[in-house]
């Protein structure tokens, strides 16, 4: 919405009939309230206050920078008799001399003010944009944060950020600051200044406690050997693969042989890995140690089946930011996951494994070198199965004599050790591995010393950059 005013209508009282011709809204009495409050602030205003306005010259093709909810004087070469301001909901004019306009910034946008002199010849359009507050948020930065090299300006009403930053986190405040001045219209091209690598330590412990116990009657079957009783150790035909076995013969029966089984087992597995991951400050690292199987997700018109291969095992996913004094802020998220049948589907002619998921989320905070422990994780399953000559094993009391029960139960706990470290690369060359110092022997070495290797001492290794072997004008 257009709308067209008069140039200081209070202060040219012998012009009023020039000025009621015009089109438009005739603020006479607004401006002369603005005006009054504006001289009426002035001599109140505090020493430490910015300028409430900065005096441009107005020319055909002039950009006037106007901060929202501040303001700017506009100076005219030449007397106007009207100003026409283009979108008053972007910017508000009050004309205060002949040659003389006051703009303030009302909204975020752009729009142009057109001047025109009391022939109605255009003398002039400025653009006025209105952007957020540059020179407001460069005083807030420089009180709290004055380490930042953080420069500011503003680009088609957006607030840019550029310049280098002291670390993720410094950043960060940088941009919280900036959207209290430019809500939803801040575009980060900061860098940091150095980049900043962590490398995380990781000792996966998975403690597996299992128990079988195992009591009844395994097999039976007539036999036409002698009655007798003894110990049988090993694996003797015809009984069950245990290692301790008693047979039993009843005379003058029909020979039949029970095999009495009782075995207890107790076990303890420890499974442990110990991946080592690095990642920027403010990135995400993973870790697998595991498989994928694959997952029918769906058939086109062709009657092709799409597959997606899902993943399980041990996995580690990490997001490390380092703050500051060398604080490290670590999201971590462990996964121990295993392939479930009992739980799995039946689609469309394949057989989908479920999946037993043991899964946990922390955020915690260390310096170089701490550690902390995640525990907990323990998944619990229990199996018993129960193996009995049909008919003969339902008998009441006498029908022990022809069953076999066995039961299992199993524990699994995963305990995980984390330990942040700050790292910088090193120059090429610096790191060895196993290998740099072996080489493999010639046939005599390998005939007379009898080693399929030989290590070389450190000395004789080439130095990094260097020459290696021979150089120079060699003389045999």
């Amino acid at each position: 919405m257009m709308r067209a005013l008069t140039a200081c209508p209070y202060r040219l009282p012998e012009r009023r009939d020039n000025a009621a011709q015009m089109t438009g809204k005739n603020v006479t009495m607004r401006g002369m309230m603005w005006a009054l409050a504006l001289l009426l602030a002035a001599p109140w205003a505090p020493p430490w206050a910015p300028a409430a306005a900065q005096a441009v010259d107005a020319r055909t093709g002039a950009v006037l920078q106007v901060p929202l909810g501040k303001s700017q004087t506009l100076r005219v070469g030449q007397a106007f008799a009207k100003a026409v301001i283009g979108n008053e909901d972007v910017a508000d004019v009050l004309p205060l001399s002949e040659t003389s306009v006051y703009v303030l910034g009302r909204g975020l946008g752009a729009t142009n003010l057109s001047l025109f002199d009391r022939g109605g010849r255009l003398i002039a359009v400025v653009d006025i944009v209105v952007g957020p507050d540059v020179q407001g948020l460069k005083a807030t930065l420089g009180e709290l944060l004055p380490a930042e090299l953080v420069a500011t300006t503003v680009s088609n009403g957006a607030l840019v950020l550029s310049g280098t930053a002291t670390s993720a986190a410094a950043a960060e405040r940088v941009l919280t600051l900036a959207e209290t001045y430019a809500p939803g219209k801040v575009v980060n091209m900061m860098t940091l200044g150095s980049v900043q690598q962590v490398l995380l330590e990781v000792k996966f412990s998975e403690m597996s406690r299992s128990t079988v116990q195992q009591l009844g009657i395994n097999s039976f079957q007539f036999l036409n050997s002698n009655s007798g009783a003894g110990v049988v150790v090993g694996s003797p035909p015809d009984l069950s693969q245990s290692p301790y076995q008693i047979a039993v013969g009843i005379p003058n029966a029909a020979n039949l042989l029970f095999s009495i089984d009782a075995l207890e087992r107790r076990g303890l597995v420890k499974t442990l890995a110990e991946p080592t991951l690095v990642a920027l400050s403010g990135e995400t690292a993973a870790f697998l140690a595991g498989g994928e199987f694959p997952v029918p997700v769906g058939v086109n018109l062709n009657g092709q089946v799409s597959i997606e291969f899902k993943q399980f095992g041990v996995s580690l996913a990490y997001t490390p930011t380092v703050l500051e004094d060398g604080l490290i802020n670590l999201v971590v998220r462990p996964e121990v996951s295993q392939l479930d049948a009992a739980a799995g589907i039946e689609l469309n002619g394949f057989r989908i494994p479920g999946l037993k998921t043991r899964r946990a989320s922390t955020t915690v905070e260390l310096r170089d070198g701490q550690s902390f422990a995640l525990a907990g994780l323990i998944q619990s399953d229990f199996f018993d199965t129960v193996r009995e000559i049909p008919l003969l094993g339902r008998i009441p009391l006498i029908g022990a004599l022809f069953r076999s029960i066995a039961a299992s139960k199993a524990e699994t706990e995963l305990v995980m050790i984390v330990t942040p470290r700050l790292v910088r690369p090193v120059p090429a060359g610096s790191l060895m591995v196993p290998t740099d110092r072996v080489l493999e022997p010639s046939d005599i070495e390998l005939f007379i010393d009898g080693k399929a290797s030989k290590t070389l001492p450190l000395s004789a290794l080439p130095r990094p950059g260097g020459p290696s072997g021979d150089f120079g004008h060699i003389v045999r």
